[in-house]
């Protein structure tokens, strides 16, 4: 039978999702349990690949497995084994047609900005920080140039192995709360480290560094080394992965509001 998980981790736990001869990945430390819990080997593919350091509300992943076992087995019997960095929060059995990567239709990703002076203490790995104020209204106009189908070069890691480099941009949101801001992006797929480095650039608007028509341009400029650096890998969350409805999976939560309660800094979100 093939089994769907949703799962959620503390990316700063982990060297990223996939299995690394050290056995440090996510990855490494799912399919150890879960081969456990089946009494066979079993190999996870996962929705999209996090790197190190980046964290998951809504990762989707399944598996193949001939044994039988409770779906309560995939959730409660792993979270049992597993290390608090990392929980299963739900199983569903599936069609052999599904595919965690190939039937997902859209992701979604927040970043979490801390804007202060000071450097984070508390939320050194689980946030980005930049010193300088930002105006979120330059940040938001310079986003809303981006929404649509675009060819995201500009905003695209080097070894980045995707086969084109055109990609939907659906949304992006942005908002403050406290001294945190937060950037919500969905779309039907992404590059690697693309949004870090969408956020990075938009930092570089907000903070006066450059007019909201820079984004643009380097959208269309299509080089990479005309954007802003990427920013860090902390304050990266893969937030939500969806499916049709075909394939009956729970629903996740869409709404920027709703995915902030699940931060690891909730009080601080309801600012």
């Amino acid at each position: 039978m093939r089994i769907a998980l949703g799962i959620e981790y503390d990316g700063s736990r982990f060297c990223g999702w996939q299995t690394q001869p050290s056995g440090c990945a996510v990855q490494d430390c799912l399919d150890g349990v879960l081969s456990r819990i089946a009494a066979q080997p079993v190999l996870t593919q996962c929705a999209g690949r996090t790197d190190a350091g980046v964290h998951a509300l809504g990762q989707v992943v399944h598996f193949d497995t001939d044994a039988r076992r409770p779906l309560t087995a995939w959730v409660r019997g792993a979270n049992t084994l597993l290390p608090r960095s990392c929980a299963v929060l739900w199983a569903r059995e599936v069609e052999p047609a599904f595919h965690a990567r190939f039937c997902a239709r859209g992701r979604a990703y927040l970043y979490v900005l801390l804007n202060r002076r000071e450097r984070p203490g508390l939320f050194a790995e689980h946030a980005g920080w930049h010193h300088h104020d930002l105006d979120i209204a330059r940040m938001r106009e310079a986003a809303a140039s981006m929404l649509g189908t675009h060819d995201f070069s500009a905003f695209r890691a080097a070894e980045c192995q995707a086969r084109s480099p055109v990609k939907t941009l659906r949304g992006i949101d942005i908002e403050q709360r406290g001294a945190m801001f937060v950037f919500h992006l969905a779309a039907d797929a992404f590059l690697h480290h693309m949004v870090r480095n969408i956020v990075g650039s938009l930092v570089r608007v907000g903070n006066g560094s450059r007019p909201a028509s820079w984004m643009r341009e380097i959208l269309e400029g299509r080089d990479r080394t005309r954007a802003a650096p990427t920013f860090a890998a902390g304050g990266l969350y893969l937030a939500q992965v969806e499916y049709d409805a075909q394939w009956n999976l729970p629903a996740s939560a869409t709404s920027m509001a709703a995915l902030c309660t699940r931060l690891p800094f909730p009080a601080l979100m309801e600012q």
